[in-house]
C-alpha cells in the first residue's frame, strides 16, 4: 500500500488518532494544524490523498481546497466538516472536493471512503517502473526520464501521463481527463487538455510534429 496521505485537521485528538489508524491501515501518514500549513504541503509535496476539515486557523478547508485545485493538482480530496449542512458540501464539491463526511464519523467507514478514493482517481498513485521505449516512468518518485535524461514534467503534465499510462491500449475520451483531472463538468468547452498534451509530446517525442 504505502500511499501517502495528508491529514489537516486542527482538532489534536482528532488530527492524532487520525494518524495512528491510516498508519496502521499501512498508509504513510503526514498531518498539519491549520489551513496555511495544509495549503503549502498539499501544493509541496506529493499526496495520494488528501483529509480536509472545514473549519481550519488562518485558511478555511474550502480556501484550502480551492488552492489545491488552482495549482492544477488533481490529488483526491475528502472535506471533513461538523456542520451538516448541505451548502458547504455541496460548495467543497464545487471547488473540486471529490468527497466529503461529517463529523462525528466511525474509522472503518472513513477507510472505506479513502479506499474507494484512491481507486477512483489513480493519478498519483502506484509502485515500480514503466518502460516505454526511451521513456521511464518511476512513478513513485515520480521521475521520468528519455534515453536517460531526466525529462522536466510539470506537475499535472506528470497526472496526464500517469493517467493515460494507467490506461494503455484504451482510447481516453477528453471529456474523462476533463472530469478526472480536471474536474470540470461534462460539457466544458476548453483546449487545455490538448495544450497538455502537445507539451507531454513536445517534451518526450523526438519529433512530435511529424506524428499525427
Amino acid at each position: 500500500m504505502n500511499e501517502n496521505v495528508l491529514v489537516v485537521e486542527d482538532e489534536e485528538v482528532l488530527r492524532n488518532s487520525l494518524e495512528v489508524r491510516l498508519r496502521a491501515e499501512g498508509y504513510t501518514v503526514d498531518t498539519a494544524a491549520d489551513g496555511n500549513e495544509g495549503l503549502l504541503k498539499a501544493t509541496e509535496l506529493p499526496f495520494d490523498l488528501i483529509i480536509l476539515d472545514i473549519m481550519l486557523p488562518y485558511r478555511s478547508g474550502l480556501d484550502v481546497c480551492r488552492g489545491v485545485r488552482q495549482k492544477g493538482l488533481a490529488t483526491p480530496i475528502l472535506m471533513l466538516t461538523v456542520r451538516n449542512q448541505t451548502l458547504d458540501k455541496v460548495v467543497g464539491l464545487n471547488l473540486g472536493a471529490d468527497d466529503y463526511m461529517t463529523k462525528p464519523f466511525e474509522a472503518p467507514e472513513l477507510i472505506a471512503r479513502i479506499q474507494t478514493l484512491l481507486r477512483r482517481l489513480p493519478v498519483r498513485t502506484g509502485q515500480g517502473v514503466h518502460q516505454f521505449g526511451m521513456i521511464r516512468v518511476d512513478v513513485q518518485r515520480e521521475i521520468v526520464t528519455r534515453n536517460g535524461k531526466p525529462v522536466q514534467l510539470t506537475s499535472r503534465e506528470f497526472q496526464l501521463l500517469y493517467y493515460l499510462m494507467e490506461r494503455t491500449g484504451s482510447t481516453v475520451p477528453r471529456t474523462e481527463l476533463l472530469r478526472s483531472l480536471w474536474h470540470h463538468e461534462d460539457g466544458t468547452s476548453t483546449r487545455t487538455v490538448d495544450a497538455h498534451v502537445a507539451s507531454l509530446r513536445r517534451k518526450l517525442e523526438y519529433n512530435p510534429s511529424g506524428l499525427s
